[in-house]
Parts: structure tokens; sequence; C-alpha cells
């Protein structure tokens, strides 16, 4: 896949781009540290993802992605910040970013979370999702709906669920339904990455 960087700090972007070439799947076509240079590369060269950081000198990285959400590119976003900030995260969240990953990440999680984003899936650092969930809010779920809360941290699609737990597909989509609402969570992914980094602090 063809990733470009946008980031106003050389060394991260030469680091970035050390991390990425180690793939063999992943080729770095170029790099930009302001908006107006991102948005001619995206147009021109039409990269698969744009990594992008939120802090570009006196510019919001987020103005790239809310400029193609009135154009028609197949180019993902996902942010790459040093911030945890909930409005960042939500508003980065609106506007259509497929990832929100933070600088102090391991090198094997941004590959993760770019393989999935490519995939057309949806990556949310634990680190940002636990900074900004409530502590007391698994108390508001059911003991059932934390069984299904904890499966959907295992991995488990609707049918293993309810094999596990001996409930019906049905019972199981809806007990999702409501962990969802219940914990302000868009889908069972970010579901799965919000207990994954509960259970890592208890670890």
């Amino acid at each position: 896949m063809r990733i470009m960087i946008v980031d106003d700090h050389p060394l991260v972007r030469k680091g970035l781009i050390s991390v990425l070439s180690l793939e063999n799947n992943i080729e770095v076509i170029g790099e930009a540290s302001n908006n107006n240079d991102a948005i001619k590369f995206i147009t021109d060269k039409k990269p698969d993802i744009a990594l992008v950081d939120l802090r570009l000198g006196n510019e919001n990285g987020l103005y790239i992605i809310d400029y193609f959400n009135k154009k028609n590119t197949e180019c993902k976003f996902m942010i790459l910040t040093s911030s945890a900030n909930e409005w960042d995260f939500k508003k980065a969240q609106e506007l259509g970013a497929q990832g929100y990953i933070l600088k102090e990440a391991l090198p094997e999680e941004l590959i993760y979370a770019i393989q999935l984003v490519a995939r057309g899936r949806k990556y949310y650092d634990p680190g940002i999702l636990d900074e900004i969930m409530n502590e007391s809010l698994l108390g508001e779920l059911s003991e059932r709906e934390q069984e299904v809360l904890m499966s959907l941290g295992e991995g488990l699609s609707n049918k293993e669920i309810a094999e596990k737990l001996f409930i019906s597909i049905f019972t199981v989509k809806k007990h999702v339904s409501q962990v969802l609402e219940k914990l302000d969570l868009a889908d069972r992914t970010q579901a799965a990455l919000y207990i994954q980094s509960k259970l890592q602090k208890l670890n």
C-alpha cells in the first residue's frame, strides 16, 4: 500500500519512513509539512493512506480531512499525534478519520493500525480511549452485557458469543447495541479496544 506522511517535524517524518520502509507491503511515496502541500500531494499522487499530525505549526491537520470530505477521494486518513485530547479525537471521528493513534505507540502497533485501516477497518489507540472514557461506565452494564463486552474484546463474532454464553444471536445483537449505547462507542471494534485497554491496566 502507498503511504504519505504529513508532519511538520522533519525528524518525525524520517523516523516514520525508516519504520514503515521495513514492511514489504508498505511504500512511503511522499511527505508534507503543511496543509497545502499535503492537499496537493494527495490530489496528484492519490496515496492509499495519509498519516496526518494534528499540529502542523500554526495549522490543524484536521483541515486536510475536512477538505477531502467534500471531494471524491479513496485515500484513507489516520491521525498520528501526541494529543489525547477528547475534542481532537471526537472531531477526527466526526470528519471520518479511519484511525487515531498516539505517537507514543510502539512501531508494531502503528504497523498493525495501518494494516487494519487498509482493510477497511478502523483503529483507535487504546490510550486515547482510556483517556476519554469514564472509568465508572463499566458499572452501568449488566452482568450479561459485561460478558458480551469481554467476548468482543476476545474478537468473537456474534455467533461465537451466542455459543459461548448459550444465548441466541438475536440476544447477542441486542446486548452489543446496549453496550455501545451505554459506553458511547461507535462500533464493536471500539468496544473491543476499550475493554482490552482496561484489562491491560489490570495486568
